[in-house]
């Protein structure tokens, strides 16, 4: 029988026995046609691809990410994801989306066309996230109908208003949630919910959202998987007990390892779902268990039932690994052709110039002066209670902290406080709104930060110690028409040029993760002490996660739902 690919002495992992079973794979069409012990006798192939005894498993599945998280275009993220492995991915354009409505989410899909890994797309359903917040564009009911038709789309994106769901009956995600129960029964929905429990959690299964990639604990995880919750495990939700929890318990038909979001640094120096893997075999996880959760349950998880398992019929997307434990890949195989092998040079040529022209020209800001740092409050002068964004290391979550500052003739004296000056700006030319609040903790101790790569509705946030600083960063970005940059002294210390949309970039991966490394140096050399210092910034605008963040409306309670303001009266 003639087959165009035949792997022999391989062993192979059996998704369905969780185990891996020695002998041949044969390849028809860009699926497996055969596994078991025939060989030559009985194929005639093409090509022969000599096994040596290496693990073969399944192209690896990541069913939630962002790409925007990366700052890179589509095809750069295929680039950087064949070579650890993964060769399917679900992402959620909400970022572009943030921006550019549903324009920015067909314009990725667009640009993903061809991409050697596949990309099947989820809706953002929160755009904007909330109604505390101006953003460029956003998702409507209508447009969730349009793109439904477009066979790219597999899913209803994370539903993160979480507080309106369990809340307000006749809210906008409601609304959305409702329309699609009655239309679309069988559509998986995302979920977004940090620390519901109990009845608040079982609203939103009932609501239909099914599943939480947020930062689990074992009690949480435990309370949904009761439920009837899949739990999507990114890594700062990898801890000892975590694992322990996975490992012991028989619970994998309940969970998968996504990234949601990674860094374009980590990307090029330590992989994407790959590292996961690893990392999950290291902590004790059988690899068996390892990659069952990153192959085979997120597929089914997403309905992709052509793929996830080396079977007859499914689609030959596979890597060849050396070292188990180590999670060695030196071949990686797309529709059963290779399409990365670490022995030979793979090179990058990005393409330019990917999206339409007024994706370049998004940041609608004029530029700002040193005035514009000055917080005027319309109270008696005196010493007043006041919120603090307090940043604490390990986690993109922050505290509502109190704290004493002084107004004095009209004006908030911050910089004669303990705390720094967080300043957001509506930069899309819709109402100039501004907000301003004070942050501390495991943030940035002198200097500014300066950034349109804030979530999720990505308008123009500053973090700073000085007027100066904040203005000579701010204005940096505005003419760059988006990016990221760090300031001290009135000196660019470290900058990022994100010119599309304010938040992605179309140069190559690896000149782009020496800048972001460059980048978060800086923010470290001026005392941001975090795992992460360019997603803690960066969420400080997300008002669905816990606890107070600000957007340009102002201070926002995530827990209640709300704007609040700086000072306590």
């Amino acid at each position: 029988m003639k087959v165009d690919l035949l792997i022999q002495d391989v062993r192979v992992f059996n998704s369905y026995l969780k185990t891996f079973i020695a002998g041949n794979v044969a390849v028809l069409d860009g699926r497996f046609l055969y596994i078991g012990q025939r060989g030559t006798d009985t194929f005639e192939a093409s090509s022969i691809l000599a096994g040596e005894g290496r693990y073969l498993i399944p192209g690896l599945v990541d069913i939630h990410l962002h790409i925007e998280s990366t700052m890179v275009t589509p095809e750069t993220f295929s680039y950087g994801l064949i070579q650890n492995g993964v060769t399917t991915i679900v992402p959620e354009p909400h970022e572009m989306a943030n921006v550019f409505g549903i324009e920015g989410i067909k314009e990725m899909i667009r640009a993903s066309r061809e991409c050697v890994v596949d990309m099947k797309y989820a809706i953002p359903s929160s755009v904007p996230a909330t109604s505390m917040e101006t953003t460029g564009g956003a998702i409507e009911i209508a447009d969730i109908e349009d793109l439904l038709q477009n066979e790219s789309m597999i899913c209803m994106g994370e539903i993160m208003n979480y507080v309106d769901v369990i809340t307000d009956p006749d809210c906008k995600t409601n609304q959305i949630l409702n329309y699609l129960r009655n239309n679309y029964p069988d559509l998986v929905i995302e979920g977004h919910v940090p620390k519901l429990l109990d009845l608040d959690l079982h609203k939103m299964l009932y609501a239909g959202v099914d599943s939480d990639h947020t930062h689990q604990t074992v009690e949480g995880m435990e309370a949904r998987i009761s439920a009837g919750m899949f739990i999507e495990v990114q890594e700062k939700s990898m801890t000892p007990e975590v694992i322990s929890y996975l490992i012991e318990h028989d619970v994998a038909e309940h969970f998968c390892f996504v990234t949601d979001d990674v860094m374009t640094d980590s990307l090029y120096n330590r992989g994407h779902l790959n590292h996961l893997v690893k990392k999950a075999i290291q902590m004790g996880m059988p690899p068996e268990r390892a990659i069952y959760a990153s192959t085979f349950t997120p597929a089914r998880r997403m309905k992709m039932h052509d793929r996830g398992a080396i079977a007859p019929g499914k689609i030959a997307d596979f890597l060849l690994v050396s070292d188990l434990e180590q999670f060695t890949i030196e071949q990686v195989y797309k529709n059963g052709k290779k399409a990365y092998d670490a022995r030979e040079d793979y090179v990058q040529s990005p393409q330019p110039k990917q999206f339409p022209e007024h994706f370049y020209r998004s940041v609608r800001l004029e530029p700002l002066r040193e005035s514009d740092f000055h917080v005027k409050c319309d109270v008696p002068d005196n010493r007043y209670p006041c919120r603090v964004m307090l940043v604490q290391d390990g986690s993109t979550f922050t505290e509502d902290h109190r704290g004493i500052v002084e107004v004095r003739e009209g004006e908030l004296c911050w910089e004669e406080s303990p705390y720094a000056l967080i300043a957001v700006f509506e930069r899309y030319g819709k109402n100039g709104n501004r907000g301003y609040g004070l942050i501390s903790g495991d943030t940035i101790k002198r200097g500014a930060v300066a950034t349109t790569y804030s979530h999720d509705n990505h308008n123009l946030l500053v973090v700073g110690h000085n007027p100066l600083d904040m203005m000579v960063a701010a204005n940096e970005v505005i003419k760059m028409q988006g990016g990221f940059v760090v300031v001290e002294n009135g000196q660019v210390k470290a900058s990022l040029h994100l010119p599309v949309g304010g938040i992605l970039t179309e140069e190559p991966l690896e000149k782009t993760a020496k800048e972001v490394e460059q980048l978060r140096r800086a923010m470290e050399e001026l005392g941001y002490q975090h795992y992460n210092p360019i997603m803690s910034i960066s969420t400080h605008s997300l008002p669905v996660s816990p606890a107070l963040k600000i957007t340009d409306l102002g201070l926002i309670d995530v827990n209640a739902g709300k704007v609040v303001p700086l000072l306590l009266m």
